[in-house]
């Protein structure tokens, strides 16, 4: 039986041991093993995991049959593109707002089953709860997942390549879904 929960930051630990797995599964084969590490470090460091935790971005586990599998981690968008996404950004809570999905990582065993559709269902309604009118997600231009997200609603807004240092970059597309 799936089922969800918010993390708190007891959860810390938990959410990178699923990175650990989840991540390199789902990269391996669409960027670097030197990318990998360096992003495994700047998204799930502990502190990093702390910070966002304490702050504005919610994660919530996922669970099937009382195991945890996956997470997916959300909140406001604070770095809107555009005008009009700035300020539906920057609208008074409860009025309507653009959120950013971060992450949605099952491990490769939870995969296939369902758990990642219910997974995002369960963030999308949690996005709405919070007062998103829209929300968006990065996802590289690569990653086989893209039929995954059109499947749920997803339409392509815009592509970039984005600096994350050291050398690096996220070639995305930027894909966003309206909530109605």
């Amino acid at each position: 039986m799936f089922t969800y929960r918010r993390a708190t930051t007891d959860d810390i630990e938990l959410i990178r041991s699923i990175a650990k797995v989840a991540f390199p599964a789902t990269y391996s084969t669409i960027i670097t093993a030197e990318q990998i590490d360096y992003m495994m470090e700047w998204m799930y460091s502990a502190e990093k995991l702390q910070q966002e935790i304490s702050g504005n971005i919610t994660y919530l586990l996922a669970e099937v049959d009382g195991r945890t599998v996956g997470y997916l981690s959300f909140g406001p968008d604070e770095g809107a593109a555009d005008c009009a996404a700035a300020a539906l950004s920057a609208a008074a809570p409860g009025q309507g707002r653009l959120f950013h999905l971060h992450k949605i990582y099952l491990l490769p065993e939870a995969q296939g089953g369902g758990n990642g559709k219910r997974l995002f269902m369960a963030g999308e309604r949690e996005m709405r709860l919070a007062g998103a009118t829209a929300f968006e997600l990065n996802v590289n231009r690569g990653n086989p997942a893209l039929g995954f997200y059109r499947h749920l609603g997803m339409q392509l807004s815009r592509s970039g390549d984005f600096d994350i240092g050291g050398g690096f970059f996220m070639n995305d597309h930027i894909m966003r879904k309206e909530l109605f």
